[in-house]
């Protein structure tokens, strides 16, 4: 092939996947797959879990970087099912610590509990806060105060 050839090639190559790309950038402007945030004290169904989330606040003792977040749980045996809930931070996304403390979430169960689930933020450098719960497809978000 002459080299005016694989040069008419490359630049109608070029052109397509120029094409292509502006074509999926169209697409995913014109998606909506923002979650809405609920609002505390509402319940919210997620997958096969009934959850209503009521506040949040640090640690009593200033030494502690445990967030607590107050909840109530109910939905279905799942002793692993905390770890579809994360705190998220502007910097990270945090597990809830699953030892078993006085007042702390270890699992969900069937019948409604209301407990705390508790984060370390000691690495988180923000003040901002969203509880997200994912199982399945569903997904719900809590936006809480800061502090």
């Amino acid at each position: 092939m002459k080299t005016r050839t694989l040069l008419l090639l490359a630049v109608g190559t070029a052109l397509a996947i120029l094409l292509a790309g502006g074509v999926l950038l169209l697409q995913l402007s014109s998606e909506s797959n923002a979650v809405p945030t609920i609002a505390l004290d509402d319940e919210a169904r997620v997958g096969d879990v009934t959850i209503t989330v009521f506040g949040a606040a640090p640690a009593a003792d200033a030494t502690s970087d445990l967030y607590g977040v107050d909840v109530e749980l109910a939905g279905v045996d799942d002793p692993d099912g905390l770890d579809s809930i994360r705190l998220v931070t502007g910097d990270r996304s945090l597990a809830p610590l699953g030892a078993a403390a006085d007042g702390r979430c270890t699992e969900i169960t069937e019948a409604a509990v209301r407990c705390r689930l508790d984060f370390d933020t000691s690495g988180s450098e923000t003040t901002s806060r969203v509880v997200v719960m994912r199982r399945g497809d569903d997904q719900a978000n809590w936006r809480l105060p800061a502090g």
